[in-house]
């Protein structure tokens, strides 16, 4: 589990994120939601070591997030920023492999190819791992990014955004892989998602932020209540139970 206990950052003389506190457990989803400007990301980094914190303590599995060695928290924490810019020409399983530098230092073993196929595998994605990335779709190349992370092979995994300009298809398709890597890999994967629907049915956990607080974290029953919806996102919000799924439907007034 990562245990997130009132951090704290501040740009200059804004403060982004405020007191947040979060568990992040083993073998579940948690989406972190919330308007724009809200400290989502910066909260996902300050979790990750990404940003450094001006308050507050994350703990994994117990152990002081600031105690761990960068080699070793690489082969327990993995983390796909909101922006994944690659300049060289690298095909899919190239980039794939990259997800086990913190094991094989480059040099790539048998086991090192055999977690590299099972990767490729899991996204969908092996009959297409030798055409490069510029031929790629944007759902395609997102699922070759998450693929690279789960190479990785860690407990946790961090993916900030990671549906940004996807169709309805392969947002589903992510989702689907983010839940199978939770519930059957028992993973703790947390993602920062701007739609709430999506969180709401494929999450166990939701960490709702405005203006840099925690304004609500638990189950997603606990979280995804019109009152708490209205007040994050300031509109209406009308919450309906369908096919055991908290679905919300909001409208400006």
């Amino acid at each position: 589990m990562i245990k997130l206990t009132g951090l704290s950052k501040k740009y200059n003389d804004t403060l982004v994120v405020s007191q947040a506190s979060a568990l992040f457990p083993l073998g579940e989803v948690t989406s972190i939601i919330g308007p724009n400007g809200a400290g989502k990301s910066t909260l996902l980094s300050m979790a990750s070591r990404l940003t450094e914190s001006d308050a507050g303590e994350v703990l994994i599995a117990g152990k002081p997030l600031s105690q761990w060695d960068t080699q070793e928290l690489s082969k327990r924490l993995a983390v796909l920023r909101q922006s994944n810019n690659i300049n060289m020409r690298f095909t899919i399983r190239e980039l794939v492999a990259f997800g086990r530098f913190p094991h094989s230092k480059g040099r790539l073993t048998n086991e090192d190819n055999r977690v590299i196929d099972e990767a490729l595998e899991h996204l969908d994605i092996t009959h297409i791992q030798d055409k490069f990335l510029d031929q790629l779709s944007g759902g395609q190349r997102q699922m070759a990014f998450i693929a690279m992370v789960v190479a990785q092979d860690t407990d946790y995994i961090f993916l900030d955004e990671p549906l940004n300009n996807l169709d309805i298809k392969h947002s589903v398709e992510i989702m689907q892989t983010i839940r199978r890597l939770a519930h059957k890999m028992n993973k703790a994967v947390v993602i920062v998602i701007h739609d709430i629907n999506f969180a709401s049915c494929y999450s166990d956990n939701i960490v709702a932020m405005r203006k840099g607080e925690v304004i609500k974290s638990g189950k997603v029953e606990e979280v995804i209540q019109q009152a708490i919806m209205e007040d994050i996102y300031n509109i209406p919000f009308k919450i309906q139970e369908v096919d055991g799924s908290r679905i919300c439907m909001y409208y400006g007034s």
